[in-house]
């Protein structure tokens, strides 16, 4: 069966074959986020001097920023296994008390979505990582029964896009929390210069600038949108290199405009500008015109029109910054309106 992105879009074993191809296996290897990466390396050294199990992590940031990648290096430099979950699978305690009862000592349990797990095995797991102990209750009502089960020492990288939505009690047992800032264009260059290479075509730095440019400052994007550069120049081209030609004609099929907004942004912007003069205008009301979910608009197109400008957040709903009109190629509010909204 197929995946699902944060956005909603199907997504092929095939692609996530690649995508998985493409991640780097170390922090050597790993590009940007200079801070955290030599945070991570600290504490995985310590922890191997040690030779004990390296405090808990945390990574916070929006989607595509590489904390999966980062959970799995953590596992390659120590050594040890990865079991992977989701928050949205943990929905009771037992499902929790049966991962965590099945791991081996030093194991590495990476829990992506953690905000959005059950209270009750949130409660569960502040015992396990505090103490490496659950309690497991047996029967009901007055003849219930716990019976405490310990655990073998174990590494959580608990990952999550709202660190604001996790309990002050879960965050607090984390040994470490890192936050993972966008990318720089010239980081994403070099994310690109990297993946082209495994991929095997050749992207010349003024293409390279310009896919980075378009990628929104994440690395995940910047992925995505190479390979359809790369599908491009197999149809069109001769599969091994992608010009500047090549690069925005394939974007431009994709719909990725200049400074990366995709028909559902453009959608989203033009109904705030057009049709609501700018707003305020509330979120779901807005969802129902472009014909999106409100929970799309809000985790995949609103953060990034946010980040560079186009729109603002305010108590009354979303408001159209200016910057939003010029680029729609609408100079002025007053030049949305009919002479019979006067």
């Amino acid at each position: 069966m197929d995946d699902v992105r944060e956005t909603g879009e199907p997504v092929d074993e095939t692609e996530l074959a690649i995508e998985g191809a493409l991640r780097p296996a170390s922090l050597a290897e790993f590009i940007g986020q200079q801070k955290v990466r030599g945070q991570m390396q600290l504490l995985l050294d310590a922890a191997r001097i040690q030779q004990r199990s390296a405090d808990h992590i945390l990574l916070s940031g929006p989607p595509g920023l590489g904390k999966t990648t980062l959970a799995m290096i953590v596992a390659h430099e120590v050594g040890r296994p990865l079991r992977m979950s989701s928050g949205p699978a943990i929905q009771h305690a037992g499902d929790l008390a049966a991962l965590l009862s099945s791991l081996m000592p030093g194991e590495v349990l990476f829990i992506d979505e953690v905000h959005r797990m059950a209270r009750s095995a949130e409660e569960m797991l502040y015992l396990a990582m505090e103490d490496f102990r659950i309690d497991i209750m047996v029967g009901k009502g007055a003849g219930a029964t716990s019976i405490p089960l310990d655990l073998a020492p174990f590494t959580l990288v608990g990952a999550t896009t709202r660190s604001g939505m996790l309990p002050n009690p879960l965050r607090d047992r984390f040994g470490f929390t890192a936050h993972l800032e966008y990318y720089e264009p010239e980081e994403l260059e070099r994310v690109i210069e990297r993946s082209a290479a495994m991929l095997g075509i050749a992207v010349p730095p003024g293409p390279r600038a310009e896919i980075a440019r378009r990628s929104r400052g994440t690395p995940r994007i910047a992925n995505r949108l190479l390979r359809r550069v790369r599908d491009y120049s197999i149809v069109h081209g001769n599969g091994r290199a992608a010009d500047a030609a090549i690069v925005d004609a394939a974007l431009e099929l994709y719909d990725v405009d200049a400074i990366g907004l995709d028909r559902l942004d453009r959608a989203v912007l033009d109904a705030l500008v057009r049709r609501f003069r700018g707003g305020p205008v509330g979120l779901g009301t807005l969802a129902v015109t472009v014909g999106e979910e409100a929970d799309t608009i809000e985790s995949v197109v609103e953060p990034y029109l946010v980040r560079i400008g186009f729109m603002g957040r305010t108590p009354r709903g979303r408001i159209a910054m200016p910057v939003a009109y010029a680029h729609l190629g609408v100079p002025t509010v007053d030049s949305v309106l009919g002479i019979d909204d006067l």
